[in-house]
Protein backbone atom coordinates (compact mmCIF):
# COMPACT_ATOMS: atom_id res chain seq x y z
CA UNK A 1 0.00 0.00 0.00
CA UNK A 2 1.11 3.62 -0.37
CA UNK A 3 3.23 5.04 2.43
CA UNK A 4 0.62 7.74 2.97
CA UNK A 5 -3.16 7.62 3.09
CA UNK A 6 -3.44 10.94 1.24
CA UNK A 7 -3.89 9.37 -2.27
CA UNK A 8 -6.69 7.14 -0.99
CA UNK A 9 -8.42 10.01 0.79
CA UNK A 10 -8.09 12.22 -2.28
CA UNK A 11 -9.55 9.44 -4.45
CA UNK A 12 -12.63 9.15 -2.22
CA UNK A 13 -13.11 12.91 -2.05
CA UNK A 14 -12.70 13.34 -5.81
CA UNK A 15 -15.10 10.48 -6.55
CA UNK A 16 -17.77 12.15 -4.41
CA UNK A 17 -17.28 15.45 -6.24
CA UNK A 18 -17.51 13.76 -9.65
CA UNK A 19 -20.67 11.91 -8.61
CA UNK A 20 -22.29 15.17 -7.51
CA UNK A 21 -21.34 16.96 -10.73
CA UNK A 22 -22.67 14.08 -12.86
CA UNK A 23 -26.00 13.72 -11.01
CA UNK A 24 -26.72 17.38 -10.28
CA UNK A 25 -29.46 18.63 -9.71
CA UNK A 26 -30.77 15.32 -8.24
CA UNK A 27 -34.39 16.17 -9.13
CA UNK A 28 -37.19 14.36 -10.97
CA UNK A 29 -35.92 10.79 -10.75
CA UNK A 30 -38.09 8.61 -13.01
CA UNK A 31 -38.04 5.81 -15.55
CA UNK A 32 -37.81 7.27 -19.05
CA UNK A 33 -39.33 4.24 -20.78
CA UNK A 34 -36.30 3.85 -23.07
CA UNK A 35 -33.99 0.82 -22.93
CA UNK A 36 -31.52 1.36 -20.10
CA UNK A 37 -28.31 0.70 -22.00
CA UNK A 38 -29.24 2.02 -25.44
CA UNK A 39 -26.89 4.96 -24.95
CA UNK A 40 -23.94 2.57 -25.33
CA UNK A 41 -24.71 2.02 -29.03
CA UNK A 42 -26.11 5.47 -29.82
CA UNK A 43 -24.69 7.16 -32.98
CA UNK A 44 -22.61 10.34 -32.87
CA UNK A 45 -24.99 13.18 -31.91
CA UNK A 46 -26.01 15.80 -34.44
CA UNK A 47 -25.23 18.64 -32.04
CA UNK A 48 -22.05 18.25 -30.07
CA UNK A 49 -19.86 20.66 -28.11
CA UNK A 50 -16.13 19.99 -28.11
CA UNK A 51 -15.89 21.79 -24.76
CA UNK A 52 -17.86 18.97 -23.12
CA UNK A 53 -15.45 16.37 -24.50
CA UNK A 54 -12.42 18.28 -23.21
CA UNK A 55 -14.15 18.90 -19.88
CA UNK A 56 -14.80 15.18 -19.39
CA UNK A 57 -11.23 14.20 -20.25
CA UNK A 58 -9.74 16.82 -17.93
CA UNK A 59 -12.27 16.02 -15.20
CA UNK A 60 -11.29 12.35 -14.98
CA UNK A 61 -7.54 12.84 -15.45
CA UNK A 62 -6.84 13.72 -11.76
CA UNK A 63 -9.15 10.88 -10.71
CA UNK A 64 -7.09 8.37 -12.66
CA UNK A 65 -3.88 9.83 -11.24
CA UNK A 66 -4.82 9.58 -7.54
CA UNK A 67 -6.58 6.24 -8.07
CA UNK A 68 -3.48 4.65 -9.61
CA UNK A 69 -1.34 6.12 -6.83
CA UNK A 70 -3.69 4.75 -4.15
CA UNK A 71 -3.32 1.16 -5.40
CA UNK A 72 -0.67 -1.17 -3.92
CA UNK A 73 2.87 -0.03 -4.72
CA UNK A 74 4.09 -3.59 -5.34
CA UNK A 75 1.99 -3.82 -8.50
CA UNK A 76 3.58 -3.33 -11.89
CA UNK A 77 2.90 -0.15 -13.86
CA UNK A 78 0.83 -2.11 -16.40
CA UNK A 79 -1.36 -3.57 -13.67
CA UNK A 80 -1.78 -0.20 -11.98
CA UNK A 81 -2.86 1.44 -15.24
CA UNK A 82 -5.21 -1.40 -16.13
CA UNK A 83 -6.91 -1.65 -12.73
CA UNK A 84 -7.19 2.12 -12.25
CA UNK A 85 -8.65 2.57 -15.75
CA UNK A 86 -11.09 -0.30 -15.20
CA UNK A 87 -12.28 1.04 -11.83
CA UNK A 88 -12.67 4.56 -13.19
CA UNK A 89 -14.50 3.21 -16.25
CA UNK A 90 -16.92 1.22 -14.09
CA UNK A 91 -17.47 4.28 -11.92
CA UNK A 92 -18.22 6.42 -14.96
CA UNK A 93 -20.46 3.68 -16.42
CA UNK A 94 -22.48 3.61 -13.20
CA UNK A 95 -22.94 7.38 -13.21
CA UNK A 96 -23.86 7.53 -16.90
CA UNK A 97 -26.42 4.76 -16.35
CA UNK A 98 -27.84 6.59 -13.31
CA UNK A 99 -28.34 9.66 -15.52
CA UNK A 100 -30.89 7.60 -17.45
CA UNK A 101 -33.31 8.26 -14.58
CA UNK A 102 -32.75 12.03 -14.47
CA UNK A 103 -34.83 14.11 -16.92
CA UNK A 104 -32.26 16.93 -16.89
CA UNK A 105 -29.37 14.65 -17.84
CA UNK A 106 -28.57 12.54 -20.89
CA UNK A 107 -26.56 9.34 -20.76
CA UNK A 108 -23.83 9.46 -23.40
CA UNK A 109 -21.37 6.93 -24.76
CA UNK A 110 -19.19 9.87 -25.83
CA UNK A 111 -19.02 11.12 -22.23
CA UNK A 112 -18.23 7.58 -21.09
CA UNK A 113 -15.42 7.27 -23.63
CA UNK A 114 -13.99 10.69 -22.75
CA UNK A 115 -14.13 9.87 -19.04
CA UNK A 116 -12.32 6.59 -19.65
CA UNK A 117 -9.70 8.30 -21.81
CA UNK A 118 -9.06 10.94 -19.16
CA UNK A 119 -8.85 8.34 -16.39
CA UNK A 120 -6.48 6.16 -18.44
CA UNK A 121 -4.20 9.12 -19.15
CA UNK A 122 -4.24 10.05 -15.48
CA UNK A 123 -3.53 6.43 -14.53
CA UNK A 124 -0.46 6.39 -16.81
CA UNK A 125 0.83 9.54 -15.12
CA UNK A 126 -0.02 8.12 -11.69
CA UNK A 127 1.74 4.82 -12.35
CA UNK A 128 4.86 6.66 -13.57
CA UNK A 129 5.03 9.60 -11.18
CA UNK A 130 2.44 9.11 -8.43
CA UNK A 131 4.72 7.39 -5.94
CA UNK A 132 7.39 10.05 -6.48
CA UNK A 133 4.86 12.75 -5.69
CA UNK A 134 3.40 11.03 -2.62
CA UNK A 135 6.51 9.20 -1.40
CA UNK A 136 7.47 9.98 2.24
CA UNK A 137 10.39 12.20 1.19
CA UNK A 138 9.26 13.29 -2.22
CA UNK A 139 7.19 16.00 -3.78
CA UNK A 140 3.87 16.74 -2.13
CA UNK A 141 4.39 14.35 0.78
CA UNK A 142 7.65 16.05 1.83
CA UNK A 143 6.05 19.48 1.66
CA UNK A 144 2.99 18.22 3.51
CA UNK A 145 4.95 16.50 6.28
CA UNK A 146 7.23 19.49 6.77
CA UNK A 147 4.43 22.03 7.11
CA UNK A 148 1.18 20.30 8.13
CA UNK A 149 0.02 17.96 10.87
CA UNK A 150 0.05 14.26 10.11
CA UNK A 151 -2.49 11.48 9.89
CA UNK A 152 -6.09 11.59 8.72
CA UNK A 153 -6.65 14.86 10.55
CA UNK A 154 -4.08 16.59 8.39
CA UNK A 155 -5.44 14.92 5.25
CA UNK A 156 -8.96 16.16 6.01
CA UNK A 157 -7.65 19.68 6.54
CA UNK A 158 -5.79 19.64 3.22
CA UNK A 159 -8.88 18.31 1.44
CA UNK A 160 -10.91 21.14 2.99
CA UNK A 161 -8.37 23.65 1.68
CA UNK A 162 -8.72 22.05 -1.75
CA UNK A 163 -12.51 22.32 -1.54
CA UNK A 164 -12.19 25.98 -0.57
CA UNK A 165 -10.15 26.56 -3.73
CA UNK A 166 -12.82 24.71 -5.73
CA UNK A 167 -15.48 27.01 -4.25
CA UNK A 168 -13.62 30.03 -5.63
CA UNK A 169 -14.41 28.76 -9.12
CA UNK A 170 -18.00 29.95 -8.60
CA UNK A 171 -17.86 32.90 -11.00
CA UNK A 172 -20.80 34.96 -9.77
CA UNK A 173 -20.05 34.92 -6.05
CA UNK A 174 -18.25 37.54 -4.00
CA UNK A 175 -14.53 37.13 -3.45
CA UNK A 176 -13.96 34.35 -0.89
CA UNK A 177 -17.67 34.50 -0.02
CA UNK A 178 -19.02 31.14 1.18
CA UNK A 179 -21.85 29.82 3.30
CA UNK A 180 -24.62 31.53 1.31
CA UNK A 181 -27.54 29.51 2.61
CA UNK A 182 -29.93 32.31 1.71
CA UNK A 183 -29.36 31.79 -2.01
CA UNK A 184 -29.51 28.02 -1.62
CA UNK A 185 -32.97 28.31 -0.07
CA UNK A 186 -34.10 31.08 -2.47
CA UNK A 187 -34.63 33.54 0.40
CA UNK A 188 -34.70 37.21 -0.66
CA UNK A 189 -31.90 39.44 0.67
CA UNK A 190 -32.78 41.06 4.02
CA UNK A 191 -31.16 44.41 3.10
CA UNK A 192 -31.92 46.61 0.11
CA UNK A 193 -29.02 47.55 -2.13
CA UNK A 194 -27.30 50.84 -1.43
CA UNK A 195 -23.87 51.41 -2.99
CA UNK A 196 -22.14 52.74 0.13
CA UNK A 197 -23.62 50.04 2.36
CA UNK A 198 -22.79 47.29 -0.12
CA UNK A 199 -19.17 48.38 -0.49
CA UNK A 200 -18.74 48.55 3.27
CA UNK A 201 -20.29 45.15 3.91
CA UNK A 202 -18.34 43.54 1.08
CA UNK A 203 -15.10 45.00 2.42
CA UNK A 204 -15.94 43.59 5.87
CA UNK A 205 -16.79 40.21 4.34
CA UNK A 206 -13.52 39.98 2.42
CA UNK A 207 -11.52 41.17 5.42
CA UNK A 208 -13.00 38.43 7.62
CA UNK A 209 -12.65 35.83 4.85
CA UNK A 210 -8.94 36.51 4.32
CA UNK A 211 -8.33 36.26 8.08
CA UNK A 212 -10.45 33.10 8.33
CA UNK A 213 -8.80 31.13 5.52
CA UNK A 214 -5.31 32.27 6.50
CA UNK A 215 -5.73 31.25 10.14
CA UNK A 216 -7.57 28.07 9.15
CA UNK A 217 -4.45 27.01 7.27
CA UNK A 218 -2.26 28.19 10.16
CA UNK A 219 -4.17 26.07 12.69
CA UNK A 220 -3.30 22.85 10.84
CA UNK A 221 0.37 23.74 10.33
CA UNK A 222 3.39 22.43 12.22
CA UNK A 223 5.57 25.45 11.55
CA UNK A 224 5.13 29.21 11.69
CA UNK A 225 6.30 29.70 8.08
CA UNK A 226 3.96 32.15 6.31
CA UNK A 227 4.56 30.85 2.77
CA UNK A 228 1.86 28.12 2.74
CA UNK A 229 -0.68 30.68 3.95
CA UNK A 230 0.36 33.17 1.28
CA UNK A 231 0.13 30.39 -1.31
CA UNK A 232 -3.42 29.46 -0.26
CA UNK A 233 -4.67 33.06 -0.49
CA UNK A 234 -2.86 33.61 -3.81
CA UNK A 235 -4.31 30.39 -5.27
CA UNK A 236 -7.78 31.52 -4.15
CA UNK A 237 -7.35 34.81 -6.00
CA UNK A 238 -6.05 32.92 -9.04
CA UNK A 239 -9.05 30.55 -8.98
CA UNK A 240 -11.49 33.46 -8.82
CA UNK A 241 -9.71 35.15 -11.74
CA UNK A 242 -9.77 31.92 -13.75
CA UNK A 243 -13.50 31.49 -13.08
CA UNK A 244 -14.25 35.03 -14.24
CA UNK A 245 -12.19 34.57 -17.40
CA UNK A 246 -13.59 31.11 -18.24
CA UNK A 247 -17.23 31.24 -17.22
CA UNK A 248 -18.24 34.85 -16.91
CA UNK A 249 -16.39 37.82 -18.43
CA UNK A 250 -13.55 36.59 -20.70
CA UNK A 251 -12.60 40.17 -21.57
CA UNK A 252 -12.33 41.21 -17.91
CA UNK A 253 -10.91 38.43 -15.68
CA UNK A 254 -10.69 40.89 -12.77
CA UNK A 255 -14.42 41.63 -12.82
CA UNK A 256 -14.61 40.29 -9.27
CA UNK A 257 -12.23 43.02 -8.01
CA UNK A 258 -14.91 45.50 -6.92
CA UNK A 259 -14.14 48.47 -4.63
CA UNK A 260 -15.25 46.48 -1.60
CA UNK A 261 -13.16 43.45 -2.58
CA UNK A 262 -10.07 45.61 -3.08
CA UNK A 263 -10.44 47.23 0.34
CA UNK A 264 -11.16 43.91 2.00
CA UNK A 265 -8.09 42.26 0.46
CA UNK A 266 -5.79 45.03 1.65
CA UNK A 267 -7.21 45.29 5.16
CA UNK A 268 -7.60 41.52 5.58
CA UNK A 269 -4.00 40.88 4.48
CA UNK A 270 -2.69 43.44 6.97
CA UNK A 271 -4.75 42.03 9.84
CA UNK A 272 -3.83 38.46 8.91
CA UNK A 273 -0.13 39.35 9.02
CA UNK A 274 -0.64 40.78 12.53
CA UNK A 275 -2.70 37.75 13.63
CA UNK A 276 0.11 35.38 12.64
CA UNK A 277 2.15 36.87 15.50
CA UNK A 278 -0.45 35.89 18.11
CA UNK A 279 -0.33 32.73 20.26
CA UNK A 280 -1.66 29.58 18.62
CA UNK A 281 -4.74 29.31 20.88
CA UNK A 282 -5.73 32.90 20.05
CA UNK A 283 -5.28 32.23 16.33
CA UNK A 284 -7.54 29.19 16.63
CA UNK A 285 -10.31 31.16 18.31
CA UNK A 286 -9.92 34.06 15.88
CA UNK A 287 -10.14 31.70 12.87
CA UNK A 288 -13.51 30.37 14.03
CA UNK A 289 -14.82 33.84 14.89
CA UNK A 290 -13.79 35.31 11.54
CA UNK A 291 -15.38 32.37 9.73
CA UNK A 292 -18.66 32.86 11.61
CA UNK A 293 -18.73 36.62 10.93
CA UNK A 294 -17.92 36.12 7.23
CA UNK A 295 -20.73 33.55 6.91
CA UNK A 296 -23.21 35.92 8.56
CA UNK A 297 -22.16 38.79 6.29
CA UNK A 298 -22.49 36.80 3.06
CA UNK A 299 -26.10 36.05 4.00
CA UNK A 300 -26.83 39.71 4.81
CA UNK A 301 -25.49 41.22 1.60
CA UNK A 302 -27.91 42.08 -1.22
CA UNK A 303 -27.42 40.61 -4.69
CA UNK A 304 -23.99 41.33 -6.10
CA UNK A 305 -24.28 44.16 -8.70
CA UNK A 306 -20.66 43.84 -9.85
CA UNK A 307 -20.63 40.24 -11.04
CA UNK A 308 -24.24 39.55 -11.92
CA UNK A 309 -26.56 36.60 -11.46
CA UNK A 310 -26.82 32.94 -12.34
CA UNK A 311 -28.09 33.62 -15.86
CA UNK A 312 -24.79 35.27 -16.74
CA UNK A 313 -22.89 32.03 -16.13
CA UNK A 314 -22.07 29.92 -19.16
CA UNK A 315 -25.31 27.98 -19.17
CA UNK A 316 -24.64 24.87 -21.21
CA UNK A 317 -23.49 21.29 -20.93
CA UNK A 318 -21.10 20.19 -18.24
CA UNK A 319 -20.21 23.77 -17.33
CA UNK A 320 -23.62 24.21 -15.72
CA UNK A 321 -23.19 21.01 -13.70
CA UNK A 322 -19.73 22.12 -12.61
CA UNK A 323 -21.24 25.44 -11.55
CA UNK A 324 -23.81 23.55 -9.46
CA UNK A 325 -21.00 21.64 -7.78
CA UNK A 326 -19.00 24.75 -6.92
CA UNK A 327 -22.13 26.44 -5.56
CA UNK A 328 -22.82 23.49 -3.24
CA UNK A 329 -19.22 23.43 -1.99
CA UNK A 330 -19.22 27.20 -1.46
CA UNK A 331 -22.50 27.03 0.46
CA UNK A 332 -21.49 24.23 2.82
CA UNK A 333 -17.75 24.79 3.23
CA UNK A 334 -17.70 27.17 6.25
CA UNK A 335 -19.94 24.88 8.29
CA UNK A 336 -17.73 21.85 7.67
CA UNK A 337 -14.65 24.01 8.32
CA UNK A 338 -16.08 25.16 11.66
CA UNK A 339 -16.70 21.55 12.67
CA UNK A 340 -13.11 20.70 11.69
CA UNK A 341 -11.71 23.63 13.69
CA UNK A 342 -13.73 22.55 16.73
CA UNK A 343 -12.44 18.98 16.47
CA UNK A 344 -8.91 20.23 15.91
CA UNK A 345 -9.09 22.33 19.06
CA UNK A 346 -10.42 19.43 21.13
CA UNK A 347 -7.87 16.91 19.87
CA UNK A 348 -4.77 19.06 19.58
CA UNK A 349 -3.32 18.32 22.98
CA UNK A 350 -3.84 14.55 22.80
CA UNK A 351 -3.73 13.52 19.14
CA UNK A 352 -1.73 16.06 17.18
CA UNK A 353 1.94 16.79 16.97
CA UNK A 354 3.14 19.88 18.77
CA UNK A 355 3.99 22.74 16.37
CA UNK A 356 7.63 23.17 15.48
CA UNK A 357 8.73 26.77 15.62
Amino acid sequence: MPHTSLPRNLTIAYALLVAYACLHPFAGWRESGLPLFDYLIAPWPKYFQIEDLVFNVLGYLPFGFVLATALPTRWSATRLIGVASLLAGLFSFGLETAQHFLPSRISSNIDLGANLAGAALGAVLGACYGQRVFAPRGGIARWRNDHFIGGHTGDIGLILLGLWLLAQLTPNSLLFGSGDIRRMLAIPPPLPFRPERFIGLEAALDTCSVIAIGLFARCMMRTSAPWPIIAVVALGIGAKTLAAATFFVPTDPLAWLSPGAERGLLLGSALLAAALLLPRVVQHALAGTALLVATALVNLLPENPYVGNDHAVLNRGNFLNFHGLTQLVASLWPFVALAYLSALGLWRGEHLDKPRL
